[in-house]
């Protein structure tokens, strides 16, 4: 009995459990409606469906073909309860509605929440792209919001699913949704700088990706922003360009030496996985040092020669010659060159080192003064003409300069290449050495004797001298004398007669006309003559006054001037006689003869001024005029 009394009261007991969860169950039934979102799992998949569990007495079907991936038994589904049965007694759910309904319920959390929704760009449209959100919506993304940066190449961006910003949903009472992937990006590469700003300080090592080039340098990839690796940080030596050391899409390790969280910028360095060189330059060289080198670029004003990978010098243009005027340094070196040069100085604080070409080898104008002195005759040929003067090789890269003024001392050159041409074999002197500024003067009129002097010593002021009409110009006449000296005879120096003026006395004159004259100015140094026609005929008025004096005393008669008037006048002279016979009978005045009258006073001014130079003695007075 007591056995049966407790099977009695299990019995009852389950029962009651039983009912409650019936009661349980009826009642989630009753709470579920038809359109409602409600959660399911998958306890069985089929080829063509997928059964799910929705707590009904009975499993949804819902179609394969609504899911984008093949679920697994266990997953959760989202579906919608369409109905609680049908004529059949089955449950109705709908996962594509579902779909649809959590979709747009996302979609406005997101446009509200500003929270990123996820879509795919699916084609290129104008302006823009079409973008497909899912659930069959799609949006239209500008491409001026697709990326962070110019769009180069739109069609990169096919297919390519990404978050992006919802910036509209509905225009005009209608679906027109418009998305922004710009500013998703541009907070993410913000976030993801101020982490990197706080995870990796100064001499941290990073890996990024060569994204881009510049010419002055390379820009990194850090993680959707980039560093900058400068052309500077590439190598502590010279670097010309960018791509010798890195390439495109190549992942590199660099160390960061420099940030910058408000300017958003960082700085990247390869180099600094070594030692700066310049650190132990001191180590190496010293100042007059010959080392070697290599070229690695040119300039206008010299050459930079590496030392070694990071020391590298500057040679100056300056610096290539002892002898050769270098214009430009490609005459003499190319780039890749391997070279001898000195240093001369260096700078470590700079980074400078200066060095030398010419320094390496011997200096051929430290005793030039021994191989070239002064009065050295040699003959040599013209290298170049300039308006002043010709540059002869004396030998490889060592001129001497001829000035115009030192090829004649006669002719006045104007310009040398009347006189010479270049490559012309020349006989020249050397007149002066100037080490100091490396100069050498050479001369052609030297090699002989300087006519102006040996003029100067056969002639002085009022020497008579004969010469040529070389050329009339309107100040005067231009006489070329024995010498080939060329000196001058002003028009006021051509005539005595005070009747003539100088202008007609100039017009009788013509170039080849002989000349007598005599010095009137001389000066060799300047290479300077004046003659005088005018004094010349006055030295032969003295010379004859003279002579007849001398002529007279050695006869012991007296001499006047009225004598000597008459020998140089032979018409003056017979007029006196005829005077002298009319004088046995009357003696006539001098004013009334023809000749007298029609010259009153005809004595010439030179023959007076002898007169009052050297009187003639008469009985100790000067002989009264006319007698």
């Amino acid at each position: 009995m007591a056995q049966m009394e407790v099977g009695t009261d299990t019995n009852t007991a389950e029962g009651d459990i039983q009912s409650q969860l019936q009661e349980a169950y009826l009642k989630s039934l009753e709470q579920l409606e038809e359109g409602q979102l409600i959660d399911g799992h998958v306890i069985q998949v089929t080829p063509d469906q997928v059964f799910i569990d929705v707590g009904y007495k009975s499993e949804g079907k819902i179609p394969l073909s609504e899911f984008t991936e093949i679920p697994e038994i266990g997953d959760q589904v989202s579906v919608i309860l369409v109905a609680k049965e049908n004529k059949h007694g089955d449950v109705i759910v709908s996962k594509q509605k579902a779909d649809v309904k959590l979709f747009w319920k996302n979609l406005r959390q997101a446009f509200q929440d500003h929270i990123p929704a996820e879509g795919t760009i699916e084609k290129q449209v104008k302006g823009g792209y079409d973008v497909n959100l899912g659930a069959g919506v799609h949006a239209f993304l500008p491409i001026s919001q697709s990326d962070s940066q110019k769009v180069d190449n739109p069609e990169k961006f096919l297919g390519l699913k990404t978050p992006l910003y919802v910036e509209r949903l509905y225009s005009d009472g209608k679906v027109n949704i418009v998305v922004n992937r710009r500013k998703w990006l541009e907070e993410e590469i913000s976030r993801k700088q101020n982490e990197f700003f706080g995870n990796n300080p100064i001499g941290a090592e990073v890996t990024g990706v060569v994204k881009s080039f510049t010419s002055f340098g390379a820009f990194i990839d850090l993680g959707g922003f980039d560093g900058l690796l400068h052309i500077n940080d590439m190598s502590w030596g010279h670097v010309t360009r960018p791509k010798d050391f890195v390439r495109k899409g190549q992942e590199i390790t660099v160390k960061v030496i420099r940030i910058d969280p408000a300017e958003k910028r960082i700085n990247l360095s390869l180099k600094h996985f070594s030692d700066d060189p310049w650190v132990h330059f001191e180590e190496k060289y010293r100042v007059n040092d010959v080392v070697k080198g290599k070229v690695t670029k040119l300039t206008d004003f010299g050459a930079f020669i590496e030392l070694e990978e990071g020391i590298e010098g500057l040679a100056h243009i300056s610096e290539f010659s002892w002898v050769k005027k270098i214009q430009k340094p490609q005459e003499i070196l190319k780039i890749g060159d391997e070279v001898d040069c000195m240093i001369l100085g260096y700078d470590l604080q700079a980074g400078r080192v200066s060095l030398g070409l010419k320094q390496v080898s011997a200096n051929p104008w430290t005793d030039i003064t021994e191989k070239y002195p002064v009065g050295t005759r040699l003959t040599r040929k013209v290298s170049k003409i300039t308006n002043a003067g010709a540059f002869i090789e004396l030998e490889e890269g060592i001129d001497g300069f001829l000035h115009a003024d030192d090829i004649s001392w006669t002719r006045k050159v104007k310009h040398p290449g009347s006189e010479l041409s270049v490559d012309q074999e020349v006989e020249v002197i050397v007149i002066r050495v100037d080490t100091e500024n490396r100069n050498i003067r050479l001369g052609i009129k030297q090699l002989s004797e300087d006519p102006w002097q040996s003029f100067a010593g056969a002639y002085r002021p009022g020497s008579p001298v004969e010469g040529e009409v070389s050329s009339v110009t309107e100040f005067g006449v231009f006489v070329k004398v024995p010498g080939g000296i060329e000196g001058l005879i002003h028009k006021s120096n051509l005539v005595e007669n005070r009747d003539e003026s100088p202008e007609d006395a100039l017009k009788k004159y013509h170039a080849g006309d002989k000349i007598k004259a005599v010095v009137l100015e001389l000066s060799p140094d300047k290479q300077k003559a004046a003659f005088s026609i005018k004094d010349y005929q006055k030295k032969v008025q003295r010379d004859e006054i003279s002579r007849y004096m001398a002529e007279e005393e050695s006869d012991g008669s007296t001499f006047t001037l009225g004598d000597a008037l008459k020998s140089r006048n032979p018409v003056e002279s017979k007029a006196a006689e005829s005077g002298e016979k009319a004088g046995a009978g009357e003696k006539k005045p001098a004013a009334e003869t023809p000749e007298a009258a029609a010259k009153p006073d005809e004595t010439p001014k030179a023959v007076e001024e002898a007169a009052a130079e050297k009187p003639v003695e008469n009985g100790g007075e000067p002989a009264p005029d006319g007698e």
